[in-house]
């Protein structure tokens, strides 16, 4: 064999990787779904455990994102990489052994810490990836995603037919595998690390998203993260409830209908993308997508008909496919490269908030404005994103005219 064969063998592409360390995130996070509740029931039975063991999760990942983005700004992305995978797996290990109620909120806690891995992950794929392929590279990161909440809940169920711990322990196998994987593949791709020292006060997640906010490169893209993800999260939270008071469907359904989103989101963000991107551009197909996207998730409270779904929602993954890439893209494209990871850390910091906040919302929406509530308010939340996000393109207008 060719030496340069060999060598391209043992050396996959660092997109490789990164595709497969997002995957594993996602699947070991989603893989719970199914399970959680069985797991939680020998300690407490009431659903609001359950709520505050995601939210908890998603707590952690809200001050690790952005410190983690800042940290592989000054330090580089693979120690921060290798080092999430490896606590990752000792989050799932710390569920999977657990024998208290505590000891799954530390696990959970610890695993939402590691899932600040994905700050590094994009400033990866903007490091090495020119800027007309960055938002393409991004679209990977969805596709990897979409895969990992098809396949999560999947696996964790058929795997809990025999342990309940199973699951966590298989992904916990999973997130070692590929730090291994990653040890011996995966080369630096930060080539000037920001100068100075970090400071407790500048790791302070609040004071990044207080300097992002402030600064008109970011404001409104950030924004647009967030409302969307305020949105898709309560809609995804509640949409179980909904389909189950509404139309009488079980949880086979529901697996059934989000198995069917995540297929459409992984096909548009890993395949479409790449055929639209260089016709339109980043801009017009994040407009598109937070439209479509708004109006799928309003058309939810409109149906009448459960057969209705299936159609409302194939525009809910096109839109997500169209718009969160895009998105990713454009807020990327503003930062210089020893930004990178402050700016997506500082960005999935927010990001993680507001996916504590909108089920909340939805919650109570549900049960105290009515059934409907949920859809159109998150459906107002997301074309609110689009209307900023329209707003970016005046501004770097005038940016580039002053």
């Amino acid at each position: 064999m060719p030496k340069e064969i060999f060598v391209k063998l043992s050396r996959p592409s660092p997109l490789v990787f990164i595709f497969l360390t997002v995957f594993i995130e996602f699947m070991g996070s989603s893989l719970l779904v199914p399970i959680l509740p069985y797991i939680v029931e020998h300690y407490r039975t009431d659903g609001a455990t359950i709520g505050f063991l995601g939210a908890s999760f998603s707590l952690a990942q809200f001050f690790s994102s952005p410190v983690l983005g800042a940290v592989s700004d000054r330090y580089g992305r693979r120690p921060v990489l290798l080092g999430c995978m490896v606590a990752s797996a000792v989050g799932y290990l710390v569920c999977g052994l657990a024998g208290s109620l505590v000891m799954l909120f530390v696990g959970r806690i610890f695993g939402g810490l590691a899932a600040g891995v994905i700050s590094a992950a994009q400033a990866y794929v903007a490091d090495i990836s020119t800027p007309a392929d960055r938002t393409k590279n991004f679209g990977l990161i969805g596709a990897a995603f979409g895969l990992g909440f098809i396949t999560g809940p999947a696996i964790g169920g058929f795997l809990a037919q025999f342990s309940l711990q199973l699951p966590l322990f298989a992904a916990a196998v999973l997130s070692l595998a590929n730090a291994l994987l990653g040890y011996f593949s995966l080369t630096e791709s930060l080539k000037t690390p920001r100068t100075g020292k970090l400071t407790l006060q500048g790791l302070n997640p609040l004071r990044q998203l207080g300097d992002l906010l402030q600064d008109d490169r970011f404001r409104a893209l950030i924004l647009s993260l967030a409302l969307f993800n305020f949105a898709f999260a309560g809609f995804q939270n509640n949409f179980a409830v909904y389909t189950h008071r509404q139309f009488g469907w079980n949880p086979q359904q529901n697996a059934l209908l989000f198995a069917y989103i995540g297929v459409i989101s992984s096909l548009v963000q890993g395949g479409l993308i790449r055929v639209l991107l260089p016709r339109w551009g980043e801009q017009k197909l994040a407009v598109i997508g937070l439209t479509l996207c708004g109006c799928s998730i309003m058309g939810v409270g409109l149906v009448t008909s459960s057969n209705w779904l299936f159609f409302t929602q194939a525009l809910t993954p096109l839109g997500v496919g169209l718009a969160i890439p895009s998105l990713r893209g454009l807020l990327s494209a503003q930062a210089t490269d020893d930004e990178q990871g402050r700016v997506i850390g500082g960005s999935n910091g927010l990001t993680s908030l507001a996916m504590v906040l909108g089920p909340l919302w939805t919650g109570l929406a549900f049960d105290h404005i009515g059934h409907t509530a949920p859809y159109w308010s998150t459906g107002l939340c997301v074309l609110l994103a689009m209307g900023l996000t329209v707003s970016t393109a005046k501004d770097r207008a005038s940016r580039a005219t002053a």
